[in-house]
């Protein structure tokens, strides 16, 4: 299928407007919707939050009467049933419009084609496909939830430029300056949950909340859920996940029992092993049934690491500081020795950026 210059521009916009929901829509996906008359944009939206309008919603409340005979362009197929809020496809059909150009398909089982077919059978002309992989970036953990039954898994690391993250007796802060730390703490607010081990919560007691200005487009209006990897029960009472401020789920051996309230303010259930470790595949697959879509990992080497010998971390979003640490400090990830190069862990750079004078780099497994 064919689009114009002025469809793909309308669609970048359309884009743009659905990044707008990053850290606030969970669990809904980011949507944008742009209504048009050829060059000529007549309205405009973005999903806000869950529960409130969708994003045509928004585009055709700012276009009125103009949206009758107009082209609309969604990221997303918009919606073909009664949720939280009423479907989007009826309200276009209302509204008048033309014709209405889909990035992609909505994978949703209550939505997936329906919105199309209620569309088409109104005569609307519709048509997919315009930027799709940029649409599926935009809610990469949303279609991972849905068509794989997993979050997308994020592992975040800072290290020195010998590969270190702390020293050895595990001191950590701060390897990467304040601009490196304030863009880590954008992507925790994108994130569903927030997961480490309790060997972090032991050596650093962290807080794993989000702290970031406090406008609109960045602060959640759900705050990640900490998840706290602990086969024991060993985080010890005083920790700050376990402070009720922030919702928090312990995840532990069956066989593990406490005796005294330390986890009175936080969920805890009881998951199966695998070895000496809680079964990852399965705390993946808890995580996506409570609507977990995007996961961020800030936990040492060994978790990190199970995560990647396992093909279960899906991008590493890692941060380079100018510095050396030496060979006594400790290591980015704890991962099999290869006896050959050719078994080494190969990744390809998706996006590289300076912040300050660290580096970001986002990878994905080649």
């Amino acid at each position: 299928m064919t689009f114009s210059v002025v469809d793909a521009m309308h669609m970048a916009q359309a884009l743009r407007l659905a990044e707008r929901g990053l850290a606030t829509t969970h669990p809904n996906p980011r949507v944008g919707c742009v209504i048009a008359h050829g060059e000529r944009v007549v309205g405009q939206g973005w999903h806000i939050r869950a529960g409130e309008p969708h994003a045509e919603v928004y585009a055709l409340r700012e276009a009125g009467e103009q949206a009758r005979g107009a082209t609309a362009y969604v990221t997303l197929e918009p919606c073909a049933h009664h949720g939280r809020t009423p479907p989007c496809a009826d309200a276009l059909i209302a509204a008048g419009v033309a014709r209405v150009v889909i990035a992609v398909e909505d994978p949703f089982p209550q939505v997936a084609g329906k919105g199309i077919a209620t569309l088409r059978a109104a005569g609307i002309a519709v048509e997919g496909g315009l930027m799709r992989e940029a649409a599926r970036e935009i809610n990469i953990g949303f279609f991972s939830r849905i068509e794989r039954q997993r979050p997308w898994v994020r592992v975040k690391l800072a290290m020195s430029l010998d590969g270190r993250t702390a020293l050895a007796n595990g001191q950590s802060q701060w390897i990467t300056g304040e601009a490196a730390r304030a863009d880590g703490q954008r992507w925790r607010a994108r994130s569903s949950a927030i997961l480490t081990g309790v060997g972090t919560v032991l050596a650093d007691n962290p807080q794993l909340t989000v702290r970031v200005p406090s406008t609109q487009d960045e602060k959640p209006s759900v705050f990640p859920t900490r998840v706290i990897l602990d086969r024991q029960l060993r985080t010890p009472a005083g920790s700050h996940v376990l402070d009720g401020q922030t919702p928090t789920l312990i995840l532990h051996a069956a066989s593990a029992q406490v005796t005294d309230d330390r986890f009175a303010k936080v969920e805890r259930i009881a998951m199966p092993e695998q070895g000496d470790a809680l079964d990852l595949r399965a705390v993946l697959g808890l995580l996506a049934g409570r609507h977990c879509s995007e996961l961020h990992v800030e936990a040492g080497p060994t978790l990190c690491g199970a995560l990647f010998a396992a093909g279960m971390a899906d991008e590493l979003l890692l941060y380079i500081a100018p510095v050396l640490l030496g060979d006594q400090a400790r290591p980015l990830l704890h991962l099999p020795s290869l006896a050959d190069m050719a078994a080494r862990w190969s990744l390809r750079v998706v996006d590289q950026r300076q912040f300050g004078s660290d580096w970001r780099l986002l990878l994905r497994p080649a």
